[in-house]
């Protein structure tokens, strides 16, 4: 084997009782499409730095010890664990060379190349490229200084341009992601030369994706039980070079039942677009089958042993701890339930508060719904405010809304006249698709926003009458409560519930019943009287919309503990 120039230079510093120079190489490519290139372990890029450090190791007389490799793996963070076990070992050993191939191989952005640099100076290495001039001089400073920078620069830039790129994408109804199982992402050359990718319908897959909306749909199975069906079909995943095919898993047939790709919408960054691929699902299917997903996620809901509907919203007033359900038996052989802090219980706290009876935090938040109670004469005038505000709100939109419909008028407009030129032979088929795809997605776009007005103007006026009238009955709609119906309405109406140590409660109210009471006490006759009644100051808190109980009469009451009490 022919010696390298560091291993020269290592037998002639030896020859000569020179101490040899320890050195460390770090190695690093972006995507793991880069270290798999060319059909080998390490791709292309990973040999090339691996020899440019070698042959400058030999340059400085130096040995390379240890050698650490980031395939796959962005400069964008300094979470790798290639570069993290050098620093270790740098720190730990006498290392004289850090050497990398660029600066850029190192970090990307300017605070992570000082926090590494400050780490190789105090452990007293030098950093060392392989294909820049830097040094500890102060003019290689500078170079390595700006050379961060441009590497820096380079980076962001490069992702704002592929987030540019696949927005762009998104609006033209491209999809900027792996197409789901039942599509084959194709790449095509079209006429000039230019490669095209697309997404197509795959065609051995695809029946059995819509058999499993269809089936799913008839509300005759389980998730578990369909994915069986489709694994007994043959459903398998597409291969890769990486990965064989297999059969899918219940969570990703999940996620495959609420993609609304298959209904031909592409979601991207928590938004919906109207995509260009063909849909293998009708809309009103892939509905059905949401609203049957969510029905039975629901009734699947877990109880937990010791169920009780105030658990886990019950917190101590003293340090703020949550409280626990707790049972406790005396001699004679009767069990009691109370609530304890588990800050005093697990002593991670120095809190001394007592144990609380069930029964008295149950009688605290009961009485708590007499508190928040509104009168018929407070939900007409608050109910009357609301209104007005939505009606000022929806005249500085009366122009954006006619501009919509007028919009949506024209391109209808344009779609008939195609169609009727392209009937009397004046355009040709190629040229009507082109322009009703341009119409439609137009089309999608101001439905979208017309949909999105109507849904914050008319479904949130609606929305805060149905919470005002539920205040109108809180009370006694709470005390002729089951538990489950009170657990609901706790987490509806409340954020949280402190219990003082003199045994009173302390709620905070959660949005919009917090804003709708602070209205009550302070406005009108009927605020006065609220003042007088209402003796605690709530807090406002983030909306939870996904547990506002409906506007209705609850159902009678049962009691948990009873139930609980009689299967021990």
């Amino acid at each position: 084997m022919t010696p390298t120039a560091a291993t020269l230079a290592a037998l002639d510093a030896q020859a000569h009782d020179k101490p040899v120079l320890l050195a460390v190489s770090y190695l690093r490519v972006s995507t793991r499409e880069q270290a798999e290139r060319g059909g080998t372990e390490e791709g292309f890029s990973i040999p090339a730095q691996r020899e440019a450090n070698h042959r400058k190791a030999g340059e400085l007389g130096a040995r390379i010890v240890r050698e650490f490799v980031d395939a796959g793996e962005s400069a964008r963070s300094a979470d790798r664990d290639g570069l993290q076990e050098m620093l270790a070992f740098i720190a730990a050993t006498r290392v004289t060379f850090c050497i990398v191939h660029k600066l850029d191989r190192l970090a990307r952005n300017r605070a992570d190349d000082v926090k590494i640099h400050e780490a190789l100076i105090g452990a007293g290495v030098t950093l060392v490229s392989a294909t820049e001039s830097i040094d500890q001089t102060p003019s290689g400073m500078l170079v390595h200084g700006i050379m961060s920078s441009i590497a820096e620069f380079y980076s962001r830039n490069l992702a704002t341009e592929v987030t540019k790129g696949l927005t762009q994408k998104v609006a033209q109804g491209g999809t900027p992601m792996r197409a789901p199982i039942g599509y084959l992402n194709v790449r095509k050359t079209d006429e000039n030369g230019r490669e095209v990718r697309t997404v197509e319908v795959d065609p051995d897959r695809a029946p059995l994706i819509i058999w499993a909306f269809e089936h799913y749909a008839e509300g005759e199975t389980s998730v578990t039980g369909l994915l069986r069906d489709l694994t007994a079909r043959g459903l398998l995943t597409v291969p890769t070079p990486k990965r064989p095919s297999k059969p899918l898993g219940k969570n990703t047939l999940y996620k495959l039942l609420t993609n609304p790709y298959y209904a031909g919408v592409i979601r991207y960054k928590g938004a919906l677009h109207p995509g260009a691929h063909e849909p293998i699902v009708e809309p009103a299917l892939f509905d059905k089958v949401q609203s049957l997903l969510r029905t039975r996620t629901a009734k699947m809901t877990r109880h937990v042993q010791h169920a009780h509907h105030l658990k886990g919203l019950l917190h101590c007033g003293t340090c703020g701890s949550r409280m626990l359900l707790d049972f406790a038996t005396n001699p004679r052989g009767v069990t009691y339930a109370y609530f304890i802090c588990s800050g005093r219980a697990a002593k991670k706290t120095n809190c001394t508060r007592r144990a609380v009876p069930v029964a008295v935090a149950e009688r605290l938040v009961a009485d708590s719904y007499a508190s928040i109670t509104i009168s018929d004469t407070t939900y007409q005038r608050i109910a009357a405010d609301v209104d007005a505000a939505f009606d000022k709100r929806n005249a500085g939109n009366d122009q954006e809304l006619a501009d919509l419909t007028a919009n949506r008028a024209r391109l209808e407009s344009e779609s008939d006249k195609l169609l009727a030129a392209h009937f009397a032979d004046a355009i040709d088929l190629d040229t009507l698709k082109r322009h009703q795809d341009r119409i439609r997605a137009g089309l999608a776009d101001v439905n979208r926003r017309l949909a999105e007005h109507s849904e914050h103007h008319t479904g949130g006026r609606a929305f805060l009458h149905d919470s005002l009238r539920l205040l109108i009955d809180a009370h006694h709609a709470y005390a002729h409560s089951g538990d489950s119906d009170r657990r609901l309405a706790n987490q509806a109406f409340y954020t949280r519930l402190d219990i003082t140590d003199d045994e009173q409660l302390r709620p905070s109210l959660a949005e919009p019943f917090a804003t709708i009471f602070r209205e009550a006490h302070d406005s009108g006759d009927e605020g006065k009287e609220a003042k007088r009644e209402h003796s605690t100051s709530f807090d406002v808190a983030c909306s939870r919309k996904t547990l506002w109980v409906e506007p209705r009469r609850f159902e009678l009451l049962t009691s948990c503990l009873q139930s609980r009490r009689s299967t021990n």
